[in-house]
């Protein structure tokens, strides 16, 4: 017999591949209902960011383990800003480097790292535990948050996925070939569906949304119907 989900427990946990739209819905839908939103995504772009400045090998995880002991990762509420947070790295602002193409191309590879993960995965889970969070990332329904009250699997076609990460090249001035872009996210979604610690999958009692037709906001409403629903 299945155990009836906890009426208290209302974390909401957003998975699904690269340029899906994770980040867009679930900072949306924390929005409308006053939840605490974590796109944990920005922490690994983080750690693949300190590993590319530092000059550390992607296949060296002691070293990369050891330069995230040194230095603090922290997400900040900024609604100032698009993302509607800033990434801090020992206190400072790292803006949008992290989402610069050569950060964007090593990040799978650094958060396939098992130890790496382990380190993310006890710092999102603290950060649930202080109240109602919407979370997004590609183990948060099956390894972070597996009670999470509420699972979304959202995707999209490749070619949609690779569409959306070319404009927002295009808009920060990174000009890259559309086919390079399609690439990168091809083999983004290899290293993250094959990695052998929390490979990227839909939880079984997920709701799958294919978003590649459909705009954010319907996304978001089905996702707050779903959520209104249960009461």
């Amino acid at each position: 017999m299945s155990t009836p989900p906890d009426p208290g427990n209302r974390n909401v946990a957003i998975d699904g591949p690269v340029a899906s739209g994770k980040t867009v819905t679930a900072r949306a839908l924390a929005r409308e209902l006053r939840f605490l939103y974590l796109d944990t995504g920005a922490m690994y772009r983080a750690a693949a960011y300190l590993t590319l400045s530092e000059g550390i090998d992607l296949d060296n995880e002691d070293a990369i383990v050891n330069l995230l002991a040194r230095h603090t990762i922290r997400l900040v509420a900024d609604e100032s800003v698009e993302s509607g947070y800033r990434v801090e790295i020992d206190g400072h602002d790292t803006a949008m480097r992290l989402f610069d193409p050569d950060v964007a191309a090593v990040v799978s590879s650094v958060a396939a790292l098992g130890r790496v993960r382990e380190r993310m995965v006890a710092a999102q889970r603290e950060i649930a535990r202080e109240g109602a969070v919407v979370m997004a990332g590609r183990d948060i329904g099956t390894v972070v948050l597996p009670e999470a009250r509420f699972k979304f699997f959202l995707t999209a076609s490749v070619d949609e996925r690779a569409k959306r990460r070319h404009a927002e090249f295009a808009e920060r001035g990174v000009l890259l070939p559309f086919e390079e872009v399609r690439e990168q996210i091809a083999e983004r979604d290899r290293i993250d569906m094959t990695r052998a610690v929390a490979p990227l999958r839909a939880a079984a009692d997920a709701i799958l949304i294919d978003s590649t037709s459909i705009s954010s906001d319907a996304v978001v409403a089905r996702m707050r119907a779903a959520v209104e629903a249960a009461g």
